[in-house]
Parts: C-alpha cells; structure tokens; sequence
C-alpha cells in the first residue's frame, strides 16, 4: 500500500460514507446530443414527464445531461479509483473522445491522489470510456498511468473481449488502454459470483451483466454506511423512473434491465448512498420508490 502524498485534498466534490471520503473526479460533460443517441426510448417527452430531473440531469427542452468522471477514496490504507474515463491523447471514432487534453491528472492529484499513490484501479468493463487513464503517453509509447496500483475487473468481461471480433476502433482501445497494462502484469481477473466477490475489506464487486457480459457495480462499506458506483447498469437519472429504457450499445438489453432493476430495487428506501458513473452534478443521491418505478432524491456533495 501506497504512503499518502503529502498535498491537501482540495477542490472537488465529495461525498462522505461512514469515515471515507468518495471523490468525484471530473473529466469533461459529454455533448448534448450523447442522451438522445445513447439512451434513444429517452424522448423529451419521456424526460420531460419527471419534474425531478430538471434543471440537474435535464434541461428545460428534456435533453440529457451525461458526464464523464471517476471516484477516488482511501479504505482502510488503500487508495482506490474506480473507472478511469476517457484518456488524454488517444485515437478514438468519436470525435467527443478524440485526443482529448483536459486537466483530470491535475485533479486527482488535486484531490489527493497523485497517479504512483494509487493502490488499486476498479474496472466496471472494459468500454473505452471507462478505461482511457488506464494509460498515458511517454516517449512515443502508452505505459501504465499508476505504476503501484493493481487494476481489476471481472474475468468475466476479460475474457468475453478476448474471444470477440473487434472493430478496429475497439481494437485501438485495447491496444492502447488495456495490453499495456496487462504486459506490465498489473491487471487482476476477478471471478464474480451472484453474491458478489470482495477484493478489499469494505469493498466489493456486484455482478450487473447486460451491459457487458462482465460489467459490475462496486459497493464500499464503511462504519455501517454503503454507496454503490453503478458504472454503466444505470447510466442515467431517467432509468430510475424508468428502468426499461437501455442504452443503444448494451450487448444483452434483456440483461441490462434486470441486472438494473435487481440493483435499484436492492436500493430502493434504504439509506445507501448511490454514485453515478455518468450523472451530472449532483451526481450521487438514495433511490427512493416513486408510482411502482424509482426517483433519486439527490446528496449534494461537499467541497473538500
């Protein structure tokens, strides 16, 4: 485990579960126009019957908001980043994700985490959004941004990927996100049994296939509090009121709305605290039942 930096958190919004403090650490808002292609039965009019959404994780014409950010916190010693978005520098089809050069490295940092502090990388799956910081460029080659840290995801997923027939925008995502770290020996394959596999004291992943064959959630429990990290089995407020409505690119839709429906309804009126891998600020909030469906009441985040 990883000696904590000497550089005050500062900056970001927080949230705190038990005696640890979950970071959000920003790294761009998509275009307006991800919503309506990514979650395409979220229609206006869908989005605009829930008055909670708006003005947070909806404008006034019922156009989505999505972000993309990771969450970092310290458990028991260890230094921990879930998800590590899309990348700086790297050749993506799309253009939104296309060699990016944002600050999101200054933010960890900023935070608290300076990238050879990190002890362990969580990866709900392996989309390219999800696992671009997994790497950075030096000298003309893409190496691993957390040199101490093991990266973890499900074997599940791993091995799902390595037996399909890749595009070659897929492919290059692999090539410059995923083999680099596997070379350097520092992805972990983790089995994922129905009740969830603990990689950490605290901290456990929840199988929610549908998505990707091996997508999972990530539960950490402090002091007798919880939040879970959804990833991309909820990528949207507007999924709670209606959970049947998926995301264009989920490889088993039937899957992903039960592995979401199972998950809010674990959640639902209990004081879990739930973070959005893709929700605009507020970001985090319970699950509340609403009219045989589910709302989230939003938890604002401190600034630490």
């Amino acid at each position: 485990m990883s000696i904590a930096p000497a550089v005050e958190p500062t900056g970001g919004p927080a949230w705190t579960v038990g005696d640890v403090i979950v970071h959000r650490i920003d790294e761009i808002p998509l275009p307006a126009a991800t919503g309506a292609w990514l979650l395409p039965a979220a229609t206006p009019d869908v989005v605009m019957a829930q008055d909670w959404l708006r003005p947070s994780f909806a404008d006034d014409e019922g156009l989505l908001r999505i972000d993309s950010h990771s969450f970092a916190f310290s458990l028991r010693g260890r230094r921990v980043l879930v998800d590590t978005g899309i990348g700086n520098g790297k050749r993506r089809a799309d253009p939104a994700w296309h060699d990016l050069h944002t600050d999101y490295l200054r933010r960890l940092t900023a935070a608290g985490f300076p990238p050879d502090t990190v002890d362990l990388v969580i990866l709900t799956h392996l989309h390219a959004d999800h696992v671009g910081w997994n790497t950075r460029e030096v000298n003309g080659a893409w190496v691993p941004t957390f040199p101490n840290a093991r990266y973890v995801t499900s074997r599940t997923e791993r091995e799902f990927w390595a037996g399909y027939a890749m595009d070659e925008a897929r492919a290059q995502m692999f090539r410059d996100s995923v083999t680099p770290v596997e070379e350097a020996g520092l992805l972990d394959l983790v089995d994922v049994p129905a009740g969830g596999a603990g990689v950490a004291p605290g901290l456990r992943l929840l199988p929610t296939p549908g998505h990707t064959p091996g997508h999972v959630a990530v539960e950490l429990t402090a002091r007798g509090r919880t939040a879970v990290i959804t990833g991309d089995c909820v990528h949207h407020p507007v999924q709670l009121a209606h959970p049947a409505v998926g995301a264009c690119v989920d490889i088993d839709p039937e899957r992903s709305e039960s592995s979401r429906r199972a998950l809010l309804g674990a959640l639902a009126d209990t004081d879990t605290l739930l973070l959005g891998t893709h929700f605009a600020p507020p970001t985090a909030g319970r699950v509340v039942s609403r009219e045989g469906a589910y709302r989230l009441a939003p938890v604002p985040a401190d600034v630490h």
